[in-house]
């Protein structure tokens, strides 16, 4: 196949406003052209001042603009005609990621089991970590995680595609967005501390864009992040979430699909690859005893690698994607 050889971009210094920055709004009033036929133009014109503010880089004014992550543990699928494309998005992601390639953890699924939470906790600060609200002990071992100084998420229960039950007052397509949003913040008083959300099943809700919004308006008024489980291929949430400046991305690796030590060691081999590749990779994890000796273990003798806080890898990944989509779109 012949290779398409993209134009070197120029730097041309000018008056106004700089070129990266048009390049912006460029690619937000794009997105939110495309979300509005989903959703409503109204709705979604709101959060473009917030969509461009997250996508430049808090320490310059560089131009981003998003791409969905793939549904599946692979690395992002690309063209032979984009190899040049992505060197070049290589090359901002060094300037970037200096440094030894980044990962997050999270371990979610917990505040049922107190033993196995608790050592949870006892694992290094950088590791989120996840909490059901419906359990009785979630409000107190919650607290006693963020003494530890770890970030904090509550675990939302959302409506699974078939017979799979998240458990009580969990958010679904079929309920009045009102009473979604009592039910979320029910979570979140059930659960101290939070700086973010991730999703418990939710294949079916985080499908469908018209039930995520009022969810992630809720959540961009409490400054919250929405990170992405990824539980179905069709999930919604980075997109819409970032068109509505919420901080969002997806998970890279579920570590324990398949709860065995051979399985969980192999899932920790994909997630470096995927740091290696790309700079920065996030996995989940469940408060498992295989798995929490396997994430014990790592991040004692693991090397080459920095363990970071999930808010940051939720940065750096979003920086990285939209970097990449305006290298593939020819800059």
């Amino acid at each position: 196949m012949t290779m398409l050889r993209l134009k070197p971009i120029r730097r041309v210094k000018r008056r106004g406003i700089p070129r990266d920055v048009r390049r912006v709004a460029d690619a937000a009033f794009c997105a939110v052209l495309a979300l509005a036929v989903g959703l409503t133009m109204e709705r979604v014109a709101s959060g473009f001042p917030q969509l461009v503010g997250l996508f430049v880089a808090h320490d310059a004014m560089s131009a981003q603009a998003g791409v969905p992550p793939k549904a599946d543990n692979a690395p992002l699928s690309l063209r032979e005609d984009d190899n040049v494309a992505l060197r070049q998005a290589r090359d901002g992601d060094e300037a970037t990621l200096a440094g030894p390639p980044r990962i997050a953890i999270v371990i979610d699924d917990l505040g049922a089991d107190i033993a196995h939470t608790r050592r949870a906790i006892a694992l290094p600060r950088a590791v989120a970590l996840a909490f059901l609200p419906y359990p009785e002990s979630a409000p107190t071992l919650a607290r006693e995680a963020g003494r530890g100084g770890h970030e904090i998420l509550v675990h939302v229960p959302m409506q699974a595609i078939g017979a799979q039950n998240p458990g009580p007052m969990a958010l679904s397509p079929s309920l009045a967005p009102e009473e979604n949003i009592r039910r979320l913040d029910w979570a979140f008083a059930r659960v101290p501390g939070f700086v973010g959300i991730n999703n418990h099943e939710g294949s079916l809700f985080t499908a469908d864009r018209a039930a995520l919004v009022p969810v992630i308006e809720h959540l961009a008024d409490r400054h919250v992040f929405f990170f992405d489980s990824r539980t179905t291929a069709d999930s919604q949430v980075v997109s819409v979430a970032r068109a509505f400046g919420v901080a969002s991305a997806a998970r890279d690796v579920f570590l324990d699909d398949v709860p065995t030590i051979d399985a969980v060691d192999a899932e920790l081999r994909m997630l470096e690859a995927r740091a290696r590749e790309t700079g920065v990779a996030i996995a989940i994890g469940h408060p498992h005893e295989i798995t929490l000796d396997a994430v014990a273990y790592w991040t004692a003798h693991q090397s080459g690698f920095q363990l970071v806080p999930l808010s940051e890898a939720i940065r750096l990944k979003t920086e990285r994607e939209v970097r990449l989509s305006l290298a593939l779109a020819g800059g």
